[in-house]
């Protein structure tokens, strides 16, 4: 039984440590774009529209846009955020790193909200990976004891009758 408690808490902490990584790598590539001091004009190649359904349904925007580097080269990226304001045809400021630019970014730059979503991720993985880990330790601690010893108030083949009267 504690190889089932030990196997889920592993496989929850490797999801638990893939997904944190993912959102921090890419706060940091927002980072790196907004502190890249590169800028381009983007043009708004599409805006994608996506609703979740429900009683309360959420409508989700993303945009293609396309812009063309110092260097000459043509970057499409897909943003997702940003105003509501922006169609088809708009022209946006996009930010780059010069050594990658396919990781621009149109969203507005906002150190401080970065900041804290990035802490309350680490903070997540952090409890979450505390509570995998009890888990193991209590899975591999608790439990019956396997080393053959017979305790020494163990009743010792003696059976009493139980007479009612």
């Amino acid at each position: 039984m504690e190889f089932f408690f030990v196997g889920l808490a592993t496989m929850m902490a490797a999801l638990v440590v893939a997904i944190g990584v993912a959102l921090l790598r890419r706060g940091l590539r927002i980072r790196r774009a907004w502190h890249g001091g590169r800028t381009s004009e983007a043009r708004c190649l599409r805006v994608l529209t996506s609703t979740t359904g429900g009683d309360s349904p959420t409508t989700y925007r993303s945009r293609v846009y396309e812009f063309t580097t110092r260097e000459g080269r043509t970057v499409r990226i897909t943003g997702n955020g940003g105003p509501d304001t922006v169609l088809e045809g708009d022209t946006v400021m996009v930010r780059y790193s010069a050594d990658a630019p396919e990781h621009a970014t149109a969203e507005p730059y906002r150190p401080v909200a970065l900041a804290v979503v990035m802490g309350c991720i680490g903070l997540f993985m952090a409890a979450a990976l505390t509570v995998c880990v009890t888990v193991m330790v209590i899975a591999l601690t608790a439990g019956p004891s396997d080393d053959g010893q017979v305790p020494e108030d163990y009743p010792g083949g003696e059976y009493y009758e139980y007479s009612n009267g």
